[in-house]
């Protein structure tokens, strides 16, 4: 007997690319343990997920905004969003698929960052319902944001009684091209108007004994270095305020670690997080090759985006994306994010949250 329980209500209104407007659905799950999730329809975003502390007092984990105009504004940096048709950077937004050339939109300097222009963060995705589950479906066109084919997606959320939020992603194509999705949720387990001061105080652990080497802008070398003897090395539980300066040539982590696994199949454990003030923890388990660790780097400094729990700042948060490698679409001896008429792309992850006395 399942203690999970499913509701939904409205979170007011948006419009989307195409100028239809429609009521943005809502979807939150309550668990026996005392959390609840909440994600909407438009953009697929986690907009909270609340849990209590080692004392019992609940706080909101995740980073976002109070109504559906928050999420609607430039200034909004994928706090929670679904993630696609392809995750992270493409460089100089350019690839090439079967011998053609497709020149994306650039959306990130010269480069394309999660999606382009109109990324799967800024549509409306039908929802349907079977018990607790929750899947979201979108059918992004031949061409959309320059991209080959058809492409049918299916993302399915689900909130356990042992605290696990399930994530799975689907998805089938007409033409081949690259798919590469994730979620976008930035984490602070004090609390999401917490900020950097306890931010540094979470100790990191992610399972990976080598990052992906980057350049400027944030795009792949193709070399794959050891983690050991630098800031990158999280394979131990690591105070994130004694190595984040120690970043070179960023100010901050926002790298994809090439997760380590061994000769199990299927999610391997990634990485977790704990903040002992509060006791909260997150594990997160995955089948794909790649994490990337974002901590907000490039939020603002001052006191001019203010989120649900108050300004939203650099630092302020981190991310833990399950992927593909970035830019693999362009680099071949990365795991390949290709998909082809007649397979199916698929990837599940599992963000398990606790609490330490």
């Amino acid at each position: 007997m399942t203690g999970v329980k499913l509701t939904e209500d409205t979170f007011g209104e948006a419009t989307d690319f195409k100028g239809r407007r429609q009521p943005v659905r809502r979807f939150t799950w309550t668990n026996s343990l005392g959390t609840t999730v909440q994600i909407i329809n438009y953009g697929g975003y986690i907009t909270s997920i609340k849990l209590p502390d080692k004392t019992g007092k609940i706080d909101d984990i995740t980073i976002g905004f109070h109504d559906i105009h928050g999420y609607l504004k430039p200034e909004n940096r994928y706090f929670g969003a679904t993630i696609g048709r392809v995750a992270n950077r493409i460089s100089n937004a350019r690839m090439i698929v079967e011998g053609v050339t497709y020149n994306l939109n650039a959306n990130n300097g010269p480069n394309h960052l999660h999606g382009g222009t109109v990324g799967f963060d800024k549509v409306f995705w039908e929802a349907s319902v079977r018990g607790t589950e929750l899947t979201l479906s979108y059918h992004s066109a031949d061409g959309e944001e320059h991209y080959p084919g058809d492409l049918i997606a299916n993302v399915t959320f689900q909130l356990t009684d042992r605290n696990e939020l399930l994530i799975d992603y689907k998805a089938v194509t007409t033409k081949v091209c690259p798919v590469n999705f994730t979620n976008h949720s930035y984490f602070n387990l004090a609390g999401d108007g917490a900020g950097a001061e306890e931010l540094y105080k979470h100790l990191v652990c992610i399972n990976a004994d080598r990052i992906t080497q980057v350049r400027d802008g944030g795009i792949p070398t193709g070399e794959t270095p050891s983690v050991a003897g630098t800031a990158f090395d999280l394979r131990v539980p690591t105070e994130l305020g004694r190595v984040i300066d120690a970043v070179p040539d960023s100010p901050g982590f926002d790298h994809n670690y090439c997760v380590s696994r061994g000769a199990e199949r299927g999610r391997a454990f990634v990485a977790s997080v704990w903040h002992p003030g509060s006791g909260r923890t997150m594990e997160v388990y995955s089948d794909q090759p790649g994490v990337q660790f974002y901590t907000g780097n490039f939020l603002p400094e001052g006191d001019t985006l203010r989120g649900k729990g108050g300004f939203i700042k650099k630092h302020g948060a981190l991310c833990l994306e399950t992927q593909k490698f970035p830019d693999s679409v362009n680099n071949e001896n990365f795991p390949s994010t290709i998909l082809h008429p007649g397979d199916q792309y698929h990837h599940s992850v599992t963000f398990k949250f606790s609490v330490r006395k």
